[in-house]
């Protein structure tokens, strides 16, 4: 089995914080042919290079920046260690990294992220938002605690996950004002030509959409289509089309986004997932998430 010698890597930490080797042998109280053989072979052991000169400056290479993370988290971790066995708290927060994929609601994300806020303890939250492949790589590399979805784990993709279902609700269309009092009256058969702002085709609320459309016989103008949800809000909140999203959360949207209700689609579901490497959810914040969507959000 290889092992990592730490003491390599506290040399090599040091000196990517302090910015140069002569900074770090202040530090470390050492030597800098010392520093730079304890870096040759720290180098050695991971198979690559971990700096790369640029002038006079060290600057870390995409290994170096991959082997500094998780560097930062041992030497963290040393520390608050060395605090709790001599009896100070810590006072450090937990961390809490949430990957989103970009076509979920962010009015929807925050509202599955709130409760998590309200811990008894400190919760630290970092959010990655990006493509759920991308998400799913970062989960099982461990470098985020769960993905939040509106589709779970699909049986092709080679990542061990579980897909958690938060809960489930209908979607309603929305428009400004003008567009409301136009389209309201006869929903949704009044939506045949109007103008709509949709998701990109291949996400989960598209093909929902698209397949109740063909099943009402309506024919809407597609005006614009959108990759990014907040992006597609936008138009919206300009009146250059009609889009739907959860009816969940109708109050915040409207509110938010300065438009109205203009009919529901009970029989297009929306489902929102936690998707974790555990089976079972352990993290505080993920179980308070969990609940809450469960007995309030989707109740």
């Amino acid at each position: 089995m290889d092992w990592l010698n730490y003491h390599h890597l506290l040399y090599f930490w040091t000196v990517a914080r302090e910015g140069s080797i002569s900074r770090a042998c202040q530090v470390l109280h050492v030597t800098q042919p010392t520093i730079s053989s304890q870096l040759r072979t720290l180098e050695k052991a991971v198979g690559d290079k971990l700096f790369k000169r640029v002038g006079r400056n060290l600057v870390l290479t995409e290994t170096g920046q991959l082997v500094l993370r998780y560097a930062d988290e041992i030497f963290t971790l040393g520390h608050e260690l060395m605090d709790t066995l001599q009896g100070r708290p810590t006072g450090s927060p937990l961390r809490f990294l949430v990957g989103i994929t970009d076509v979920l609601p962010k009015l929807v994300a925050y509202r599955l992220l709130e409760p998590a806020m309200h811990l008894p303890e400190t919760i630290q939250l970092t959010c990655d938002e990006g493509k759920f492949d991308d998400l799913l790589i970062e989960l099982a590399a461990h470098r985020l605690d769960i993905v939040l979805s509106d589709s779970p784990i699909g049986p092709t993709v080679n990542v061990k996950a579980f897909s958690h279902l938060l809960g489930e609700c209908s979607v309603s269309v929305y428009g400004r004002a003008e567009l409301a009092r136009k389209y309201r009256r006869g929903f949704p058969h009044s939506l045949n030509g109007a103008p709509f702002l949709l998701p990109l085709g291949g996400t989960a609320l598209r093909r929902s959409l698209d397949h109740w459309f063909e099943s009402q016989n309506i024919r809407p103008r597609i005006v614009a289509e959108f990759e990014d949800s907040a992006l597609l809000t936008v138009f919206a909140q300009q009146g250059t089309g009609l889009f739907a999203a959860p009816s969940a959360i109708e109050e915040e949207i409207c509110r938010q986004y300065r438009v109205r209700q203009i009919g529901e689609v009970s029989t297009v579901r929306e489902q929102y997932y936690a998707i974790s490497v555990e089976r079972k959810l352990k993290h505080p914040a993920v179980v308070a998430i969990s609940d809450a969507a469960r007995e309030e959000l989707f109740s």
